[in-house]
């Protein structure tokens, strides 16, 4: 295979001239794994300049693993039979940033490359600009804005240790959605979560409390999808160093408690003309101002939904927030503005109507969340698929098959799928598959707390 002439060896674009200035003598570059966990390292200034020209290795271990460091022994792409040996990773000059918490280290992400200087198929980032390069192709652009809540505990990483994970602290008490009282309470991190994360190129159109003790949400303004992924990526390592500087450990999990609602990590997305001048979402004439564009996008979400529902909910967890009654959607049915649905059609005018997919916890991979997006909606429309009737009312009263209820079921089906392997390829499904079973084995051999509290004493 032929090396990609967009990944050649380049010099610094004249944006970037700032880099050689003679204080700077070391810059953060991170990948996103399987998981979305972001894996880094520093390098020397002058390294960092090489790896610009040649890449730089990286390794491949982190497709090896899961998001505990425990290595899979069960996929092909690399294990103990590879050795691990380093992949190429090439930088992304087009993700520059400076860190505003630590000096303002520049700080940059990168791509894996294959042996012929090709895309890697099971690098998330890598797939998801593949699909959006389909799009591009087919003469389509993609906006996103994602939004995600997440629980903040008064703990560090090394007492939540000591507790052995269990009964951490909320950073508050009680239900107090849309609280100023709660925010003010703890305004330091609240001010440098606004303040801090815009100069990290993650822009927030909004911060608010969510319902439930300590818990947040963000909303970070749309961009093109590919930008958006990486600012979703970045905003759940970002607050997490910013709250360790306040003592506050925040959470990402889908569900931490039985008891409260989960968190969830939700995508606006549109599709635009290539100029970015027209949302071809919107219809004037349409009851619903939905263009016959736009149906057949959603439809393809619809149908293909069961069928990759893991790279929307890719832990054991995250089946633990999709139940009935808890602001989480559990049939994949759509409806006008109605969040008891899997996917709820916002018709705000020309600019920004919009379709917003609620499957997705705040555990999500963004890269593998946005692909499964735009790949389904496109489906749609190659196929012209036919809309079925919106859900009004609760969708939890639907008649509708529920989706899968556990990374098990989901991820088996997903294993099935020749629709998946049709819009993701089959080396990036096969790795992923064998990630998801692998997690489920992990599952399926701890003795829970449910297990302890219910057999310890009385069987």
């Amino acid at each position: 295979m032929a090396k990609n002439p967009s990944k050649s060896p380049r010099s610094l674009p004249a944006s970037l001239a700032w880099l050689k200035d003679p204080s700077i003598q070391k810059v953060k570059v991170a990948v996103a794994d399987i998981d979305g966990v972001l894996r880094g390292k520093y390098l020397r200034k002058e390294k960092f300049l090489a790896a610009v020209e040649d890449g730089f290795g990286f390794c491949n271990v982190v497709f090896g693993w899961d998001s505990s460091d425990a290595c899979y022994d069960n996929a092909a792409y690399t294990g103990w039979h590879t050795g691990y040996p380093d992949a190429q990773v090439r930088v992304d000059l087009d993700t520059a940033r400076r860190v505003p918490w630590e000096n303002k280290i520049p700080f940059f992400l990168g791509d894996f490359e294959d042996a012929q200087g090709g895309p890697l198929a099971v690098d998330p980032r890598n797939l998801l600009k593949k699909i959006l390069d389909q799009a591009a192709q087919a003469g389509y652009r993609a906006k996103v804005g994602m939004e995600f809540e997440w629980f903040n505990f008064k703990e560090t990483p090394q007492s939540l240790a000591l507790k052995d994970h269990h009964k951490p602290e909320p950073l508050t008490p009680g239900m107090f959605g849309y609280s100023l009282l709660r925010a003010s309470l703890n305004q330091p991190f609240f001010s440098a979560l606004m303040d801090e994360l815009p100069a990290f190129g993650i822009p927030l159109e909004g911060l608010h409390t969510e319902t439930g003790p300590g818990v947040f949400e963000a909303a970070i303004l749309y961009s093109d999808a590919l930008e958006a992924a990486d600012r979703g990526l970045l905003f759940k390592t970002a607050a997490k160093e910013i709250g360790y500087r306040f003592g506050i450990l925040p959470s990402f999990m889908a569900k931490w408690n039985s008891a409260l609602p989960g968190c969830s990590g939700h995508c606006h997305q549109s599709l635009w003309d290539l100029g970015g001048k027209t949302n071809l979402f919107y219809d004037p004439d349409d009851p619903n101002k939905m263009s016959d564009f736009f149906k057949s996008y959603l439809a393809g979400q619809l149908l293909c939904l069961p069928e990759i529902l893991p790279m929307f909910a890719p832990t054991v967890n995250s089946y633990k927030r999709l139940v009935d009654g808890y602001w989480a959607p559990t049939k994949p049915v759509w409806g006008m503005d109605n969040r008891t649905t899997a996917f709820r059609v916002i018709a705000s005018g020309p600019k920004a109507t919009r379709l917003e997919a609620r499957v997705p916890g705040s555990d999500v991979n963004p890269y593998l969340s946005l692909a499964a997006c735009v790949a389904a909606g496109l489906y749609g429309v190659r196929k012209n698929l036919r809309l079925p009737d919106p859900v009004v009312g609760s969708a939890y009263a639907s008649e509708v098959p529920r989706l899968p209820r556990t990374l098990h079921e989901a991820t088996e089906a997903m294993a099935d799928s020749a629709l998946a392997r049709e819009l993701f390829g089959a080396d990036f499904v096969e790795h992923f598959v064998q990630t998801r079973r692998w997690e489920w084995r992990q599952f399926q051999d701890a003795v829970t707390d449910w297990e302890l509290k219910r057999y310890l004493e009385i069987i």
